[in-house]
């Protein structure tokens, strides 16, 4: 049996599921960063927020990605997360609102607020800020 020579990277999240077939892929995994090519060992990681790209040909494509899981296997690799956004997504002043919101519902008195949902979307905030800041720097 021959190593495939492509991946199948499938993107679920809340929103969106799409799938792209790609020569490498990197993730934010709790551990540290990991990249996968086709032939890879399965594995079953968990994500942190941060970057993740994937690469067909010549192309790189960066998205932000928070809270979330990854399943490897030599032909595929699939992300599930909570947020998965490429910086052509981003919307600046959905990402401020939202922030603003985050900020508001954090200070709000303990019992009246959701604290995990909070952090997500504080998190997810960041994270689109940073994309954002990057979009120009080569990605």
């Amino acid at each position: 049996m021959s190593l495939p020579t492509k991946l199948t990277l499938r993107i679920v999240t809340p929103d969106h599921s799409y799938s792209h077939e790609v020569d490498e892929v990197s993730l934010p995994g709790t551990e540290g960063y990991f990249g996968v090519r086709p032939g890879h060992t399965p594995f079953f990681a968990s994500l942190q927020t941060g970057e993740m790209s994937y690469r067909q040909g010549a192309a790189t494509r960066v998205l932000a990605v928070s809270i979330g899981f990854a399943e490897v296997l030599p032909d595929r690799v699939t992300v599930i997360a909570q947020v998965a956004e490429s910086a052509e997504d981003f919307d600046e002043a959905r990402a401020q609102e939202g922030m603003r919101r985050a900020e508001e519902m954090m200070s709000a008195v303990p019992h009246e607020i959701d604290f995990e949902r909070a952090r997500v979307a504080l998190l997810r905030t960041l994270q689109q800020l940073q994309a954002e800041s990057r979009r120009g720097v080569g990605y």
